[in-house]
């Protein structure tokens, strides 16, 4: 005759009483007491899922000037140009830079304005600091038609770096740079694309109609709604828009980031191309209804220019910080903080870059204590006061992410 369980409770407090029954009812073996704990944590749920959280840092303009490269020693020593920056891109989850300009195609030289080419040492540089990849497409990205973005991304992916907005085939357009972080045991996937204004009335080559990216809205949003289709939890977005030299925002500027805004798609706007820095504000719309971060102009990261050839506040660049927080799996990546850090470049002490909470209040380098009182005011005057100014840099979460490579062209 079958037996079964029955739950009787004993004398004694916390404990608890088994018993086996026939199928009658009869008692047919002697009772067994256990610590009533130990049934309940048999019983109980699992707990939950850890939250996991990251930090995503991006950078201005590499403008690398023929005064630049000549600072850097022909190109073989971009590394001391940067350097200021080690703790904070090495503070970084993930970091990305924008390179303004193509690599200079094997056998030819490395040139400035008004046809930039740079030379390949920027871009090991760039690696050798700790970033993780960079967007490319800006009104310079055919300055040495496709052998120039060719010779590009072949220096990136030679270093292992990450590269979004253009492309050596149809397929690799297709595809967005994807970023996977290890993060509470689980993977969160970053997608990030990149598109320009124009490409200062150049033509895109014949041979490549895909090779770089320009701005449409709609095809924006499709391509960011396609990317979290394919499984990307975070999508960045890096815009190459605006008039050099001032703050003000064009109707491009505004029309673009209010239509991917409100599309839901898109986690973060990252902007360049002005040169100066320019706003940063939080627009309605963006994933869940959760609102959106625009930073519509991050100025210059390393560059020649300065107040004798330009505008005074191209010696300045902003170093953005958006920290991202997933509460358990499944749940939603969204972005809980956005700071900002200004940076400068002392172009006289032989284009060294720093970040400017770095410097402290007296001289440094070249510059006066009254010259960095100016440019920190105007990196605050220029971003306002919607995100937080970072004076630290940000602390790893976990380890480095994983670049995924785009489709083989």
């Amino acid at each position: 005759m079958g037996a079964s369980l029955a739950l009787l409770t004993a004398g004694l407090a916390g404990w608890t009483t088994w018993q086996v029954t026939d199928h009658d009812g009869d008692v047919a073996a002697p009772t067994t007491t256990v610590p009533a704990a130990v049934v309940a944590a048999k019983s109980a749920p699992p707990p939950p899922d850890p939250p996991a959280g990251f930090t995503v840092l991006a950078a201005g303009d590499l403008l690398p000037h023929g005064p630049v490269v000549r600072s850097a020693q022909g190109g073989s020593d971009f590394e001391t140009l940067l350097s200021g920056l080690d703790r904070w891109v090495a503070g970084a989850d993930l970091a990305l830079c924008h390179m303004e300009v193509p690599v200079a195609p094997e056998g030819t030289p490395p040139s400035g304005y008004p046809l930039f080419a740079a030379p390949g040492g920027l871009v090991d540089a760039v690696a050798a600091q700790g970033w993780d990849g960079c967007s490319t497409a800006s009104n310079h990205s055919v300055d040495r038609g496709y052998d120039g973005v060719v010779a590009t991304l072949d220096a990136f992916d030679a270093t292992g770096l990450g590269h979004a907005g253009t492309a050596r085939s149809e397929a690799e357009q297709a595809a967005p740079q994807r970023y996977e972080l290890e993060r509470a045991g689980r993977t969160i996937t970053v997608a990030h694309l990149s598109a320009t204004y124009g490409l200062n009335g150049l033509p895109v080559p014949d041979e490549a109609p895909w090779a770089v990216d320009l701005i449409d809205a709609d095809r924006i949003v499709a391509d960011a709604r396609r990317a979290r289709d394919a499984g990307a939890d975070v999508v960045l977005l890096s815009l190459h828009a605006g008039v050099e030299y001032t703050e003000d925002l064009t109707d491009q500027q505004i029309e673009v980031t209010h239509a991917v805004a409100e599309s839901g798609a898109v986690d973060l706007v990252i902007g360049h191309h002005a040169h100066v820095p320019q706003r940063i504000e939080k627009l309605d719309g963006g994933p869940g209804g959760n609102g959106m971060w625009v930073a519509y102009g991050l100025g210059n990261l390393l560059s020649n220019q300065s107040a004798a050839c330009c505008d005074a506040r191209t010696s300045n660049g902003v170093l953005l910080t958006a920290t991202f927080r997933q509460d358990h799996a499944g749940a939603p990546v969204l972005v809980t903080d956005v700071g900002w850090t200004g940076t400068t470049v002392d172009i006289a002490a032989g284009h060294r870059v720093h970040a400017l909470p770095d410097l402290g209040d007296g001289e440094a380098g070249d510059l006066s204590a009254a010259e960095l009182v100016a440019r920190r005011e105007r990196v605050a005057a220029a971003v306002r006061d919607a995100a937080d100014h970072r004076v630290e840099p940000p602390t790893p979460t976990g380890p480095e992410p994983e670049v995924v490579p785009r489709t083989a062209p």
